[in-house]
């Protein structure tokens, strides 16, 4: 495994289903690393829609398992005819078993469904090393193994289920692998989880009978943590949620092992217990937070201001050193930007989801062409400057029409914000050096700087921010991967447009 990329896009089900029903039979864990409530977010993440018949209660936590308690077996029965009466089941994740009893009634029910996909994880010895399948009760497992189509084992049961040491090494393990998979005539995958070393194989040891074997390895890497409390059962239901789909298990295994892998590297975010925590199953179905989105766009616009901040024109504007020449340049360029930027505001406010930012762009843009265009016009007319539209104000302006005519209003927003905030933020810093300088009268840009005080447009680059934080929130991934695109190239124009006076006035 080279990537560890995760992308939930699946062929569909050859029913056409796009949600697989997959039942679990398990065991419970109430901290809920584990057992059926690890397998419902496994099938949850994978795009299933899950269901479970508990098997047994367990006290237990991420310190380990203090009790076990096997309902009785009849009422077992009881939760799988009811499901399977009812719901049709694309696949089935068996787990933990608890006792002989348990694993009969299971068998006969099997035998009576004849599930499309099970998936048996022969639970019997926990990750914190807990003994989770009664003794008398293995070889009553041994005679379920047939019934599956892939067996899940970690390496040392594996060894139980072949009455043999636990394998030290990766070839000992698939030899154990092979072993098992002709003796049960079906699949069976070999985890290299409980081996040292910086790899972290897994192999689907195929069988067609006692005379051919096929063995399909895949790579990956170790992660190094202690979160791994209900891996095995994570990855067993994720694998028969993504087998329903596709129908073949190597396919099934470079799904889900990805997927997996990240959420071992993101189980520490959970913070949950104080012992061997779990898997993070919803690694890659992030929840923006009010200011979340917003944050990172404040993040990403940092390098560019501190660009921004080392331009001669802003340490000119600032000292008063500015060439006259130079800034009647920018203000021609910023009438012209601003003629086109008003049209952009105004396709916001035609995009707006609520009257409130309907209202809130319309008024933006008609204040670009009143009011702030007017000062320009002011300084302007008693002084020469080309009316030709640059390079830069023209790939910049270009830039915004071009996100406006997406149709994306969150998008949009993005490509304007910067436009605001990157504005605001160098004007409040100019200001400040300004006042801190005593404001002198003499200074040729002071009424230009005095502007950029004004608390009215602080207060619509808040609501440009909140709004488009808000938008974020409701939209999707692969928006808000275009709005932080959008964003960033406004932010790298903002900079461009304010060196500009340097390159062609």
């Amino acid at each position: 495994m080279t990537s560890l990329s995760y992308s939930p896009v699946y062929p569909l089900m050859a029913s056409g289903r796009e949600t697989p029903r997959v039942l679990s039979i398990a065991g419970s864990d109430p901290s809920g690393g584990a057992g059926i409530q690890a397998d419902l977010k496994s099938i949850a993440a994978q795009g299933g829609y899950g269901m479970a018949a508990i098997t047994a209660l367990t006290a237990q936590n991420t310190l380990g398992v203090s009790a076990v308690h096997v309902p009785p077996v009849e009422f077992l029965r009881r939760q799988l005819d009811a499901i399977s009466t009812d719901i049709a089941i694309d696949a089935v994740k068996i787990g933990m078993l608890g006792d002989a009893a348990v694993i009969d009634e299971v068998r006969s029910w099997l035998e009576a469904v004849r599930p499309a996909v099970v998936v048996l994880d022969p639970v019997m010895i926990a990750t914190s090393g807990d003994r989770l399948l009664q003794g008398s009760a293995e070889e009553a497992l041994r005679s379920l193994l047939p019934l599956a189509d892939l067996i899940t084992p970690n390496l040392p049961e594996l060894a139980v289920l072949l009455g043999e040491p636990e394998a030290a090494d990766w070839p000992s393990a698939l030899d154990q692998g092979k072993r098992l998979a002709a003796e049960c005539g079906t699949t069976v995958l070999v985890k290299g989880g409980h081996l040292a070393g910086a790899e972290c194989p897994d192999a689907l040891v195929n069988t067609s009978g006692l005379l051919r074997q096929d063995v399909i390895e895949v790579a990956g890497p170790r992660v190094e943590t202690k979160n791994s409390h209900g891996t095995g059962c994570s990855l067993s239901s994720a694998l028969a949620t993504v087998q329903a789909r596709t129908g073949d298990w190597e396919a099934s295994l470079r799904i889900v092992k990805p997927w997996l892998l990240k959420a071992l590297v993101h189980s520490g975010n959970l913070d949950v217990g104080q012992g061997n925590g779990p898997v993070h199953h919803f690694h890659h179905q992030r929840v923006l937070r009010p200011g979340d989105f917003a944050a990172a766009m404040w993040k990403a616009a940092t390098p560019e201001l501190e660009a921004i901040y080392k331009l001669s024109f802003i340490e000119g504007l600032q000292s008063g050193s500015l060439p006259e020449a130079a800034f009647s340049y920018y203000l021609a360029q910023d009438a012209i930007y601003l003629n086109g930027y008003s049209r952009v505001l105004a396709r916001a406010g035609a995009l707006a989801p609520t009257e409130e930012e309907q209202l809130f762009w319309a008024k933006a843009s008609q204040q670009c062409l009143e009011v702030e265009s007017e000062l320009h016009r002011n300084w302007l007319s008693t002084r020469e400057a080309s009316p030709v539209t640059g390079p830069v104000t023209k790939s910049y302006v270009d830039h915004l029409l071009a996100t406006s005519a997406t149709g994306s209003y969150a998008v949009l927003l993005a490509s304007i914000l910067p436009c605001y905030w990157l504005y605001a933020e160098v004007g409040q810093q100019l200001h400040a050096a300004y006042v801190e300088a005593g404001a002198p009268a003499e200074h040729p840009y002071a009424d230009w700087l005095k502007t950029y005080a004004d608390e009215d447009f602080a207060a619509a680059t808040r609501n440009a921010i909140n709004f488009t934080d808000a938008a974020a929130t409701a939209a999707s991934e692969k928006e808000r991967t275009a709005m932080m695109e959008a964003f960033s190239r406004s932010c790298g124009y903002e900079t461009a447009f304010f060196d500009a006076p340097r390159l062609f006035a």
